[in-house]
């Protein structure tokens, strides 16, 4: 397990170093210049646009660029903002436990409504219940975000006033006005991962049922429920896992209409606002951030693989 798990680490480190290059070479490709944005008033001076440039480092080739901000995020710096003049680091510590509550919500809410859904759907198949459910992922899957979450705040802040529009409270602060707050778009996030859990367990599960080992399992008189929730959703759930760590990661990257729609502060308004303002070292940060947490999940994944399955663990 150890050897693997430096094996794995050890396939990390080229791949970050790869995306770091993408991020900060396809960042270049962006229209306009940083320093016209900066200069404000003054963006007609050309005295003031060189002298931006130069404290920036813009005047400087791309590749020293890149090498003087790898540096420096080797050892945990990500510059500063150039809109506001805050470490980058802090933007992002304040930013992701927002993102990271919201997104937890959300695959909760999507893991209690998908797989189970996708398990009923499989054991039930070509029944009421199938078409039922399979309905029930077309809608969440077919339905705009935005649309949805529209229409949740029209209803249920509107109409009955049982929770608040927009806005949000931190977690630490009042418990209860932060789940009040976070609760109807963590429920627009998630349905539509719930829909694609659901499509995903029901096919596994299917093919799961299909196995020798469960009609072993049957033939040697073994209840139904202990051959579905003990044989075919143990083999069932890697696919699932996979797709699950995929989903949550692209939570963590940020929603950016439904935090648009409903006021939150997170990781999608924080990277939106930096590409607006040419603020690189944002930009850079953020992403750079996600794809750390992109390959972290995905290693996570490989692990609860071999929680799940143990013959995985010699493979």
């Amino acid at each position: 397990m150890g050897i693997w798990l430096l094996r794995r680490v050890g396939q990390v480190i080229p791949t970050l170093l790869i995306l770091s290059i993408l991020i900060f070479g396809l960042q270049q490709l962006m229209p306009g210049d940083p320093a016209v944005i900066l200069a404000g008033e003054e963006r007609g001076d050309p005295a003031v646009l060189a002298q931006i440039r130069a404290e920036l480092g813009l005047d400087r080739p791309i590749y020293r660029q890149y090498a003087i901000w790898m540096s420096k995020v080797l050892t945990g710096d990500f510059g500063f903002s150039w809109r506001i003049r805050v470490p980058v680091s802090e933007l992002i510590l304040a930013k992701l436990p927002v993102t990271f509550q919201l997104a937890s919500m959300a695959f909760v809410i999507a893991i209690l409504i998908g797989v189970p859904l996708g398990i009923l759907s499989a054991v039930r198949k070509d029944t009421p219940a199938d078409w039922a459910a399979n309905g029930i992922a077309l809608f969440g899957i077919s339905t705009p975000n935005f649309w949805l979450g529209i229409m949740m705040i029209l209803l249920f802040s509107v109409e009955l006033g049982w929770l608040p529009p927009s806005g949000y409270v931190p977690l630490t602060e009042d418990p209860v006005q932060s789940l009040a707050t976070t609760i109807m778009p963590a429920f627009v996030l998630g349905t539509g991962v719930a829909s694609v859990l659901m499509r995903h367990t029901r096919a596994a599960m299917l093919t799961a049922l299909s196995q020798d080992y469960v009609r072993t399992a049957r033939a040697k008189g073994l209840k139904e429920r202990v051959v579905v929730w003990k044989h075919a959703l143990r083999n069932a759930l890697i696919p699932v896992i996979t797709l699950g760590a995929i989903e949550f990661g692209r939570l963590l990257a940020g929603a950016v209409l439904t935090e648009q729609i409903f006021t939150i502060p997170g990781f999608g308004k924080l990277i939106v606002d930096a590409v607006f303002n040419r603020d690189y070292p944002v930009v850079q940060g953020v992403v750079l951030a996600t794809a750390l947490i992109f390959v972290l999940l995905s290693l996570v994944a490989d692990m609860l693989y071999m929680a799940i399955n143990p013959r995985l663990r010699n493979a």
